[in-house]
Parts: structure tokens; sequence; C-alpha cells
């Protein structure tokens, strides 16, 4: 199943292992506190669980979305990239 995890977490250490779990699960980093990947059911929730121990008593927030492929279709997106160090654009 795709689904769509973000996450706000303060602390710097934290914030780097929860992004080290997602990456360990094979999803995809699309923002810096924004994953992307298919994950089985079970999956999912083992790596929920071990977030929710790696987050422990720090305040921070952990939110996975499931989406379906009609969805996936329909979303939209800008993606631009940066200029290369020669100030060419690429155009």
């Amino acid at each position: 199943m795709r689904l769509l995890l973000v996450y706000d977490i303060p602390h710097d250490g934290t914030r780097t292992k929860i992004a080290d779990i997602c990456l360990d699960y094979g999803l995809d980093r699309i923002q810096y506190s924004a994953f992307l990947g298919d994950l089985k059911r079970v999956h999912q929730e083992e790596m929920m669980s071990k977030m929710r121990h790696r987050l422990g008593k720090r305040p921070g927030k952990i939110q996975m979305f499931p989406v379906c492929e009609k969805d996936w279709q329909a979303r939209i997106e800008i993606c631009q990239e940066a200029p290369d160090d020669t100030g060419n654009t690429g155009q």
C-alpha cells in the first residue's frame, strides 16, 4: 500500500533517527520531513512502533496517510530544480 509519512520533530537527533527509520523501510524522501513509499500494513505498524519508541517522551508528531492509486494519479505537483553552479538553468 502506498503511503505518505510526514513528521514535525523539534529535537535534531530524534528527527534524524526517524528519517533513518523511513529510509531503512525503503521509503523515499520527497521533502525534508516527508517520505513516500509502498509498505504492507504489518510493516507500517512495525515502523510506527519503532518511531514511537525512538520519539520516547520528546515532543513530536508523526503522521502516516495511505494514498490510493486513484488519488496518487490525481496529484498536482511542481518540481523545479535549482540552477547549476554555472548559472545555466538547463533551458
